[in-house]
């Protein structure tokens, strides 16, 4: 199945469908109201009018998930409060608060502990999702333990084991770069991170959907499992950078280097699907653009 880009708005997007649709998995990776300077973004919002903001997507995405989808919310972790509540008032049920530990330095500071971590809000539409695989990861042993592990351990709520893609040295070739060198988006989600979340919760041929898709990441990924993979993206050149990354796969993006990882993990195999190995995407979705709500 080949992703899809749409360059726009994400909340006009999701207002433009004639009919209430499905989607199964959502990755919401917004801007983080930094005052970062995005050329299509205004990302210096009044705190009240950013969070309702991010509140009006949270329901325009839970009115379109199937019973049991998923959302992952991912945020600084001095806003936990704030996406909890987020959620909680959009009608999603919390099931995981994942703190995201990063492998490079902390940020200093002088009145507070250094910070090394964001948050990831799993959430559900409804009790009980309609998809969870217990992933199965064999991470080197502390350094107390004596014995190996015979079949690894199962994923928990604090993943230390994703690198960050940083803007130096430790972002290697995956990082994507403009021409001149530069990062060509700010933040940039490592493939690694989508292809946990996707694996987790989603079933080849899901509907996978991304509003504020960047570079691509989500996309890149569920192309390669086999979902029907859908974005978002207001920044008319990212959306161009994003299609020509899926019409092309580079090396630094296939997921096959990342398959010994999860060797552990029960049918595997079935949870992962169709992985694309040539670069090359012939194959157009002829699905519409979100299935019917259950």
């Amino acid at each position: 199945m080949k992703a899809q880009v749409f360059a726009g708005d994400c909340a006009d997007f999701l207002t433009s469908q004639p009919e209430p649709r499905r989607l199964d998995l959502t990755f919401l990776d917004p801007p983080f109201n930094q005052a970062k300077a995005y050329e299509h973004h205004d990302d210096d919002m009044p705190e009240a009018a950013y969070w309702a903001w991010m509140a009006r997507i949270c329901r325009l995405i839970h009115e379109r998930t199937s019973q049991g989808g998923a959302i992952y919310f991912m945020q600084r972790e001095k806003n936990a409060e704030q996406v909890l509540s987020c959620l909680r008032e959009t009608g999603w049920t919390l099931q995981n608060l994942i703190i995201w530990k990063k492998l490079t330095s902390a940020v200093p500071s002088t009145v507070r502990y250094g910070k090394a971590y964001q948050i990831i809000a799993y959430a559900t539409k409804g009790a009980r999702p309609r998809v969870f695989h217990r992933l199965r990861i064999n991470p080197p042993l502390p350094a107390n333990y004596r014995l190996e592990r015979k079949n690894g351990m199962f994923v928990t709520d604090i993943w230390d084991d994703i690198r960050e893609l940083t803007s130096g040295y430790f972002a290697g070739d995956e990082a994507i770069r403009r021409a001149n060198g530069e990062r060509a988006h700010k933040q940039q989600a490592p493939i690694a991170l989508l292809l946990r979340i996707l694996l987790t919760s989603t079933r080849p041929g899901d509907a996978v959907f991304d509003p504020f898709a960047g570079t691509g990441t989500t996309l890149i990924v569920g192309q390669q499992l086999g979902r029907a993979a859908y974005g978002v993206e207001i920044d008319p050149a990212n959306a161009a950078l994003i299609q020509d990354r899926l019409d092309t796969l580079r090396a630094a993006d296939s997921l096959a280097p990342y398959q010994q990882d999860y060797a552990f993990t029960e049918n595997l195999n079935a949870i992962w699907g169709a992985a694309v190995t040539n670069g090359h995407h012939d194959d157009v979705l002829d699905l519409p653009l979100f299935r019917q709500t259950d």
